[in-house]
């Protein structure tokens, strides 16, 4: 099978459909797609692209999600409730990008830097959510 390489333009409206999906509204999305490009070079492989795109949107939003915690709690706890919210995030992004962008658990595994048989999991755990909508309404 022949692969063909993408350019950042070719997945322009890609990262936008799951910008779009990510945060819920079209100002953020843009803002969320402008600052994914900021950082990206003119000839980055999809898979980075896809992984600066993730980093942005955790640095972002997070999965902005109340679990009885507060930013303000001591470290031990900030770390769990950010460890959380990024594993939300991840796992609504992997269901996304397998439905939106299209590509193979293992092209998911390398976007996410985890195990395919955790993205496997992800994907269906987070496919269970999305139909149920409860994964929608953490979103930000």
């Amino acid at each position: 099978m022949i692969r063909i390489k993408k350019t950042p333009f070719d997945i322009l409206d890609d990262i936008y459909s799951l910008a779009y999906w990510m945060t819920g509204n079209e100002k953020a999305s843009s803002e969320l797609v402008n600052r994914v490009y900021l950082n990206a070079d003119v000839d980055i492989p999809e898979t980075d692209l896809l992984k600066i795109f993730r980093e942005c949107y955790v640095d972002s939003y997070g999965q902005e999600t109340e679990f009885g915690m507060t930013e303000k709690e001591n470290g031990t706890a900030r770390s769990v409730l950010r460890n959380i919210k990024e594993r939300a995030a991840d796992v609504k992004l992997s269901v996304l990008l397998s439905e939106i962008s299209g590509l193979k658990h293992k092209q998911i595994s390398e976007v996410m830097d985890r195990p395919v048989e955790t993205i496997r999991l992800w994907l269906f755990w987070g496919r269970k959510f999305l139909v149920k909508d409860r994964l929608l309404k953490a979103s930000a």
